[in-house]
């Protein structure tokens, strides 16, 4: 069973992974599922944790972008590692995280921010994932000088032991906009007027991005990948199995309980409504325990199953930013057409699962072609996008 993909460059010693590149693209369909919820179904919000009287099919919707995060910062903490192996150890990988954890920093605050709203100038500044995703790799380029068991202390370490932190609040005290940018979400009042909003904090995050580049080792060219396989399934349900313990004792690894619903359906429901902000170690647990399942069964896949994932997967940021500015510009567009001054809904949870694989089929041809592009080109700066 093959798997992996040719990057195109014969220069490159080594293919692309498409199980990795496979499993990215399913992350990036189930983010454009919920960041269409956000475009064109914004009239029902949903808190972190979601509420009890969420609609199940909206909690449902909800609950599968929850992967989204965890295991794309694993699998950019992973491909780090590919990257290093690549080419010529920690060194390597560190020059290439700071360049690029740079870069996504200021594309959060710039065209990303742009693409919400299509303002120059929004009332509120959003630091989301991008942002994270980019301190998060400055973070790694330290960090992978470090020995592998150190690295994986120090990931299980953060992922697991943040949330005693939970209680740590010191608002209005020296070392607050930093305690704020790690663990809390806040909002700032900047000195011209407008306001930042810290949508994802950090700390987690780079527990998780460092606990991918120790995943690294299992996907060197001279191991069995029936060997890697096992040992994903076996460290997913490892991972399962101590959400499960910890979740069920209430007493530590996340920061609301869960409580009986009216019936077996709701206390399942409220038994997997975890924090996401910061996301909890019950969160990481759960998303990551299946993400690493559902990666090794992707490597059991027939090649011509994961390939349409894979494109998606193969060119990430390049579809991130299209679909933002696409779901914006045809919300935009139905305000204009329908004469309405606020954003354009969708009657339904059905409709706007509908509209998203609607906008995915545009999406995916685009990223394809610019995939194609990518692999052909000889330009050091494409190596960021």
């Amino acid at each position: 069973m093959k798997q992996t993909l040719s990057t195109g460059d014969s220069a490159s010693p080594r293919p692309r992974i498409r199980s990795i590149d496979a499993l990215r693209g399913l992350v990036m369909l189930l983010m454009l599922v919920d960041h269409t919820r956000e475009s064109f179904y914004s009239t029902v919000p949903v808190p972190d944790p979601l509420g009890t009287d969420t609609p199940t099919a909206l909690f449902l919707t909800r609950l599968t972008a929850h992967f989204c995060a965890p295991v794309f910062v694993l699998l950019t903490g992973l491909g780090a590692w590919l990257y290093a192996d690549k080419r010529g150890g920690a060194a390597a990988a560190a020059d290439f995280l700071w360049k690029r954890g740079l870069f996504l920093v200021v594309l959060e605050v710039t065209l990303v921010n742009f693409a919400w709203g299509f303002d120059l100038t929004p009332p509120m500044l959003y630091l989301q994932v991008i942002w994270a995703i980019g301190l998060a790799m400055l973070a790694l380029a330290v960090l992978v000088h470090l020995p592998r068991p150190a690295l994986i202390a120090i990931g299980l370490g953060i992922v697991l032991g943040h949330n005693l932190l939970d209680g740590l609040h010191v608002a209005g005290e020296p070392g607050h906009a930093i305690w704020a940018v790690l663990h809390e979400r806040t909002v700032f009042e900047l000195p011209w007027g407008q306001r930042l909003r810290i949508s994802y904090p950090l700390l987690p995050w780079i527990g998780v991005i460092a606990l991918g580049y120790a995943l690294g080792p299992w996907f060197a060219a001279t191991v069995d990948a029936a060997m890697r396989r096992r040992r994903l399934v076996t460290l997913g349900l490892a991972a399962l199995a101590l959400f499960v313990l910890l979740r069920a004792t209430n007493i530590y690894g996340d920061l609301h309980p869960w409580r009986a619903g009216a019936d077996a359906l709701g206390t399942a429901l409220q038994f997997v409504n975890l924090t996401k902000y910061p996301p909890s170690a019950d969160f990481v647990l759960a998303t990551l325990g299946v993400g690493l399942i559902v990666l090794a069964g992707f490597e059991r896949l027939p090649d011509r199953l994961t390939a349409l994932l894979a494109v998606l997967g193969g060119a990430p940021l390049f579809f991130y930013l299209l679909h933002l500015y696409l779901l914006n510009g045809l919300n935009q567009l139905g305000r204009l057409l329908l004469g309405v001054a606020g954003p354009v809904s969708v009657p339904d949870v059905a409709a706007l699962w509908l509209l998203a694989a609607a906008v995915a089929v545009p999406c995916w041809f685009a990223t394809r072609a610019f995939g194609r592009i990518k692999r052909r080109s000889s330009a050091w700066w494409m190596r960021y996008l």
